[in-house]
């Protein structure tokens, strides 16, 4: 998968699609080991899996990719990037709501 088409998969997102494990270790550049791994060790809360398959949100799309660039740019473990990826994630919803509070 190009770059382009990274951006153009993640730009199409709504918060009530579902991406599998392969379309989300793709767009990670990562084998689906990777995910499976994390989400046994508990690194993504938010993972569901019906009828034995993975069904990811656009949010643990970004969890994912946020948690990959950690650990590919900084070497840091998997507890680590999941750790740092909660921070960002609070920050996130925290400038959310300091938004609609307080718009620009």
């Amino acid at each position: 998968m190009s770059p382009r088409d990274d951006e153009i998969l993640i730009g199409s997102l709504l918060d009530d699609s579902w991406l599998t494990l392969e379309q989300v270790a793709a767009a990670c550049t990562v084998e689906p080991d990777w995910l499976i791994l994390h989400i046994e060790e508990g690194l993504f809360p938010r993972v569901e899996c019906l009828a034995g398959t993975w069904r990811f949100s656009s949010a643990c799309l970004h969890r994912a990719q946020r948690m990959r660039q950690l650990e590919r740019d900084f070497d840091a473990g998997p507890e680590l990037a999941a750790l740092v990826a909660d921070l960002l994630e609070e920050v996130d919803e925290l400038r959310g709501q300091l938004r609609r509070v307080r718009p620009i």
